[in-house]
């Protein structure tokens, strides 16, 4: 079950929106209101660590940005997994969502069994995006190049 973020994370773009920030411009004042360490936001920013997708949506709150605004992945080249984590969500909550069960979440997500239409649906709806895009997406991971992780 995944809940890192590693795919188009920016640690320079988090600390470019915490500076900029009208009230939240230091790290530690950021840490407080999200509830997450500062030495955790200092390792992200750094590219020392990458964030979990509950910890990292907290700060994305705090800051008051979209995920979108913190993981930079244009919408022709997402997985599935990718819309998952710009929705905030955790394979386990994507399960409890759609119906299915956290393993066959892993493996759609990983393009490792067939999409079927009424995945591909219960998947949209989870992730408030399209059937079609679903499917895209699911066609993407399916067709990325070895070693590279979905």
């Amino acid at each position: 079950m995944t809940r890192k973020v590693t795919r188009g994370f920016d640690g320079a773009r988090l600390r470019q929106l915490r500076e900029n920030h009208p009230t939240l411009s230091r790290r530690a004042e950021l840490a407080r209101v999200a509830g997450v360490g500062e030495s955790t936001i200092d390792q992200w920013e750094r590219g020392l660590k990458s964030p979990s997708v509950k910890l990292l949506e907290r700060v994305a709150v705090a800051l008051g940005v979209s995920m979108d605004r913190l993981i930079d992945i244009p919408v022709a080249e997402r997985f599935l997994g990718d819309w998952r984590v710009l929705r905030g969500m955790t394979q386990d909550e994507v399960a409890a969502a759609t119906g299915l069960s956290i393993s066959t979440i892993a493996r759609v997500e990983s393009a490792n069994v067939a999409l079927s239409p009424d995945y591909a649906e219960r998947l949209a709806n989870a992730l408030s995006i399209s059937a079609e895009e679903a499917q895209a997406a699911w066609e993407r991971a399916r067709n990325r190049p070895p070693g590279t992780s979905a």
